[in-house]
């Protein structure tokens, strides 16, 4: 029999995309509830428990709420985008290239917390140099990064495209998250291996998708001997055999001059980049994905098809 794949949320812009790259396939039996019945608590419960994998695009609570719906029902697995059990510890993170073993790990597992979009591309930067020794304890990490705006949902994208709306924004490229509270920062620190809490500054550009994340580095406040040269050898051994995450070689690197956000849109990989000079006194490590694919959805199905 196929499995049973029901996507809770399918109406909003991450679901939608999910359904996107699900269609043509054969292979599964989606589970769909109309858009009028999406608040029928009882259907939706039980579309949730006649699911092998249930896909939820859903707010923190009503995630929450859809866990507590299956909790007796121990054959449903669960993919969750929200952010509301991403440091939890009986939860696989969902980024399968973070470590060798994450695959298997997510494989396994029951429930699944899918990543966010920016800590996505900030631990596939910090992670391996903190295994590797580059990125001492305590380093003070800043994660600098800018989303298209479909990251910010439904309501961010009606108040950019439609310009009669009374909150409509008509900002090229904005700041938020002023008070350095960002909900994303506890994964970042959790499985971005660090002591100290990052300062992240999120921004939202006048694009629909892509995204680049930038975390800037003092060499001379690594491990001893730390280079350009050793802070990308991390990357690419930490990314050596697996296809969605590319290293970008340094003497490729060293001919751009610039980086498009949106170049990977639509797209399901991630280029990471580290950019300075020889003997140069700072490296800017930068990842660049699309928000909604590696960052969103392009992510939870990759962690459906590892659970498959």
């Amino acid at each position: 029999m196929k499995p049973k794949i029901f996507i809770d949320g399918e109406h909003g812009t991450t679901g939608l995309q999910i359904r996107t790259r699900m269609a043509g396939r054969t292979d599964l039996e989606l589970l769909s509830i109309p858009e009028a019945e999406r608040r029928n608590a009882a259907m939706r419960e039980d579309l949730l428990n006649s699911a092998d994998i249930a896909i939820l695009c859903l707010p923190d609570d009503a995630s929450r709420e859809a866990v507590a719906m299956v909790a007796g029902n121990n054959r449903v697995r669960i993919i969750d985008t929200s952010t509301a059990h991403r440091v939890a510890p009986d939860w696989a993170y969902g980024f399968a290239e973070m470590d060798k073993a994450q695959p298997r790990k997510i494989r396994d597992a029951r429930h699944v917390a899918n990543p966010g979009c920016y800590p996505t591309g900030a631990i596939a930067l910090i992670r391996p140099l903190r295994q590797a020794g580059i990125l001492p304890d305590g380093y003070p990490v800043t994660v600098n990064a800018v989303s298209g705006y479909t990251g910010g949902g439904k309501q961010m994208i009606a108040q950019i495209e439609d310009d009669k709306s009374p909150d409509h924004i008509r900002a090229p490229h904005f700041l938020y998250g002023l008070t350095l509270k960002h909900k994303h920062v506890p994964e970042m620190k959790m499985h971005g291996l660090l002591e100290r809490a990052p300062v992240f500054s999120p921004s939202v550009g006048k694009f629909a998708q892509g995204m680049i994340v930038q975390v800037p580095l003092y060499v001379d406040d690594l491990a001893a001997g730390a280079t350009i040269e050793s802070i990308h050898r991390a990357l690419v051994d930490h990314y050596a055999g697996q296809s969605i995450v590319e290293v970008v070689p340094l003497e490729e690197s060293a001919k751009l001059a610039r980086i498009d956000a949106t170049e990977l849109a639509g797209k399901d990989t991630m280029k990471l980049f580290a950019f300075g000079t020889d003997g140069g006194a700072h490296v800017n490590m930068v990842a660049l994905l699309d928000n909604l694919g590696k960052g969103a959805s392009g992510a939870a199905v990759q962690n459906m098809d590892l659970m498959l």
